[in-house]
């Protein structure tokens, strides 16, 4: 099977080159994003200052930026940094937490895009609506919109037209690099109810597009390694167990993940 090939080779090149992934996020979920990085084999960096940025992607195997606290000063730093990651040929993974919630996030977004060269573009369904051009219910990182409605469409045209992979992640993900469409059906729905489940995926997205395997399959990769890990986490929660135990059980799952769960529990498959 293609994914599962390919799948294997990104897992066996994490663990072997440790990829450096360089993060522009935001500091409500930076920890764990830095942490879920650890656990899958990649290393993080969480660099913003525009002093540093380019001196800093010119070593990392991937640059992640996300908007979720934004500021005009890493607005700068989002720019520069997504410039040299371009020059130098390392993947740029865009997380546009929240777009279409204020002014200031749409025009950041905009100007990212129509400056630096994106491999992925992960959001909700809402986010992905809002870049696209659709009207679209946005509620701060809350995704409110049917995550199917269109989906496929919306991915594939946008892809196209931004050139890079477009991932939708919702209650079903869908995925596609401008010709193919996946979708993913992992996961488990009380992953909505903890922060930073997304922008943590982007981040293990940025760990998977390292390796130089595509961007198409590093956000296969990545995304389904998550939905997979929010499956055995909540399989582990018991009786009085809440959610800082899913967080933890989250974690332990990402750091003990094989290449047997995602043959076992992995459901991608290709729209045709």
């Amino acid at each position: 099977m293609e994914i599962n090939s390919k799948l294997r080779t990104i897992l066996e090149k994490i663990k072997e080159n440790k990829p450096l992934v360089h993060h522009i996020t935001n500091y409500v979920t930076v920890n764990d994003c830095a942490n879920i990085v650890l656990a899958l084999g990649g290393s993080p960096v969480m660099a913003d200052d525009h002093k540093e940025v380019e001196e800093m992607v010119s070593i990392a195997s991937a640059l992640v930026l996300n908007i979720g606290t934004l500021n005009e000063r890493t607005i700068e730093s989002f720019i520069l940094a997504g410039k040299k990651a371009n020059q130098l040929g390392t993947p740029v993974i865009l997380d546009p937490v929240g777009v279409g919630a204020t002014s200031l996030r749409n025009q950041a977004t905009e100007r990212i895009l129509k400056e630096v060269k994106l491999s992925v573009l992960r959001g909700n369904m809402s986010e992905i609506k809002c870049i696209y051009g659709i009207e679209a219910a946005t509620r701060g990182v809350d995704s409110v919109d049917n995550p199917l409605e269109g989906g496929k469409d919306i991915a594939l045209q946008l892809a196209k037209r931004l050139n890079c992979t477009v991932a939708i992640t919702g209650a079903v993900d869908i995925i596609s690099d401008g010709s193919r469409i996946f979708y993913i059906e992992n996961g488990h729905p009380i992953m909505a109810n903890i922060t930073g489940t997304g922008c943590m995926s982007s981040s293990l997205v940025g760990v998977c597009c390292g390796v130089g395997e595509g961007s198409l399959f590093g956000a296969i990769a990545g995304i389904i390694i998550m939905g997979i890990a929010g499956e055995k986490a909540q399989q582990r929660l018991q009786g009085q167990e809440g959610l800082g135990s899913f967080r933890v059980y989250l974690m332990d799952a990402i750091s003990q993940l094989t290449m047997a769960d995602i043959e076992e529990r992995g459901k991608a498959h290709e729209l045709i």
